[in-house]
């Protein structure tokens, strides 16, 4: 009796893994470029009592591939775009804009 083994499509699970590799680091920089950008909101929001600060959460979603940053208190808005009494003191949008280039920078990356 004679036996034999053939596989197919050995070429296209190369891809596949490849391909999982890639998201894997897709996740990872939006893991990392999340988690700086709440660092930095933590660093730069005004300090009174601490609330806001300790309010800044990060969220991983969509698989790891969304992520979102920021406080959760109802005055915090009050506090970045200021009012007619108060100044503004941003550190959301501040934050947000140095992150932006850095999340490209990496992305950039992986392509090359």
């Amino acid at each position: 009796m004679k036996s034999s083994l053939s596989i197919k499509g050995i070429d296209q699970l190369v891809k596949h893994l490849d391909k999982a590799a890639s998201l894997n680091d897709v996740q990872q920089v939006v893991k990392s470029n999340t988690s700086k950008m709440t660092a930095n909101m933590q660093n730069l929001v005004p300090v009174d009592t601490g609330n806001m600060k300790r309010s800044i959460k990060m969220e991983i979603t969509d698989g790891g591939f969304s992520g979102q940053a920021g406080p959760h208190t109802d005055y915090s808005a009050y506090v970045e775009y200021g009012t007619r009494f108060q100044t503004a003191q941003p550190f959301v949008k501040p934050s947000f804009d140095v992150q932006k280039g850095v999340f490209i920078k990496d992305l950039e990356r992986l392509l090359k």
